[in-house]
């Protein structure tokens, strides 16, 4: 072990010997799920990554968790800023989730160069000042900028940085870690909702915002305190590596992630608002955002068991291509969804295959890149390319709704379609990686 230790600190950060020799993610046994700090100095020295997953959930609970409560939000907005059309409010929760995936070549460029750290912490703040500075905002302005854009950067600043350095603690269980902290979007999505359910009632707008500012913090704090990268920065990353699209396989998967993307979250903006409307008869407020709950309580199957099979038995991407195809059909299924019944089994369905998707998206991305130097910047790549289609999707099937005077059918098929070439994309590029690796087409990959 000490062998080992001194290969990650010894050598020079651009060295073979730091990133290949003795450099291997500890992987299998509890290294990297540890969550105490205790026993010799040379246990402790081995658990310098302890809680690395369960940072890196609760990292994505407080930036997918929120995203995906957003549901919640854009009820309470049009309310709270009439007659500002569903379509605007919506681009609150879109530009939260273009900053999240926007900035992520810089973030992870910077967390390569081994400022992680520093990353984390203004992460950390801008998402605690923005949901704060939203508790007081009353204008639609206002909660552009404070939900939008300021809580949008801090979601930038601490998602892909910590995703990149939880995939370097991993190899053979990286799916499943990644599937892991995933789950934290779930974890955010049940209890975000809940409590805007509960408390908004009660306290009103500022301080259900300031009870989930309180929850922010205190799981920022934890993250602070516990997260810290494995691999040892490497002077010579660059901000973009141009060569990664040279990679085929690469840059269709860049393309996949895009589309799938641009339909993927219609349902986590919209199917509140398609049940107090579409559904007969109509759900009330409350049982709109049961429909929120259950896409991301259920979810939580879709983000952990696809990743475990995925270790063990298919390969990310081959779970990734069922998941992606499943959304897009239940998306086509949804136009003919006009009952209770239906719309709850609908929503349950589709929870397990988009958290798939979502989950298995980023774990996917991971196994393209060998060199674990590098890893933040790859990324971080995709993820810029991907805050496109997150910014438009919402929108551009908000606006469909609203030229078809309410009709959900033009976006649901919007979405579908979407889904739907990007499967098709999926599949090219798991041909082109096992071609690449030299195996057959039922190869694990």
């Amino acid at each position: 072990m000490e062998a080992q230790n001194s290969n990650l600190q010894s050598p020079g950060p651009d060295s073979a010997e730091a990133r290949n020799t003795g450099n291997d993610p500890p992987d299998g046994g509890w290294d990297a799920w540890k969550t105490g700090m205790h026993g010799s100095q040379q246990s402790r020295k081995q658990n310098a990554y302890n809680a690395i997953v369960f940072c890196s959930h609760l990292v994505i609970l407080n930036t997918w968790g929120v995203v995906n409560s957003f549901g919640a939000f854009q009820t309470t907005y049009a309310s709270m800023l009439a007659p500002v059309s569903p379509s605007a409010i919506s681009w609150i929760g879109s530009l939260q989730v273009f900053l999240l995936f926007f900035i992520g070549t810089i973030t992870g460029w910077l967390s390569d160069i081994g400022l992680f750290r520093c990353v984390l912490a203004t992460g950390s703040m801008l998402q605690i000042v923005g949901v704060f500075t939203a508790a007081s905002s009353t204008k639609y302005w206002q909660l552009l900028l404070a939900q939008g854009v300021c809580m949008g950067l801090g979601n930038g600043f601490i998602f892909c940085p910590s995703l990149a350095v939880l995939s370097t603690y991993f190899k053979k269980r990286k799916s499943l870690a990644i599937g892991i902290a995933m789950a934290g979007s779930s974890t955010g999505g049940l209890v975000i909702p809940s409590m805007v359910r509960q408390l908004l009632p009660q306290v009103g707008y500022p301080w259900t915002m300031r009870a989930i500012g309180f929850v922010q913090l205190g799981t920022l704090l934890i993250v602070n305190f516990l997260m810290r990268p494995r691999i040892l920065p490497s002077q010579r990353s660059k901000l973009i590596d141009p060569s990664a699209f040279g990679d085929l396989g690469y840059s269709l998967y860049a393309v996949s992630f895009f589309l799938n993307f641009l339909g993927v979250y219609f349902a986590f903006y919209y199917v509140a608002s398609f049940a107090r409307t579409q559904v007969n008869p109509s759900f009330s407020y409350d049982e709109s955002l049961n429909l929120l709950l259950i896409l991301n309580g259920v979810g939580l199957l879709g983000r952990v068991l696809p990743n475990f099979f995925a270790d063990e038995v298919t390969g990310s991407i081959n779970m990734l291509l069922p998941m992606s195809i499943i959304s897009s059909i239940l998306c086509f299924c949804w136009i003919a969804i006009s009952s209770t019944a239906g719309l709850y089994t609908w929503t349950v369905f589709y929870a397990i295959s988009a958290a798939g998707v979502q989950s298995m998206s980023p774990a996917g991305l991971s196994i393209l890149t060998d060199d674990l130097s590098k890893v933040g910047v790859r990324m971080g790549m995709v993820f810029t390319i991907v805050s496109f289609a997150v910014l438009c999707g919402p929108p551009i099937e908000g606006l469909i709704i609203n030229q078809q005077d309410g009709s959900y059918w033009g976006a649901q098929i919007f979405a579908g379609s979407s889904l739907m070439l990007g499967s098709i994309l999926l599949a090219i590029t798991r041909t082109v990686k096992l071609r690449a690796m030299g195996k057959t087409l039922w190869s694990k990959v």
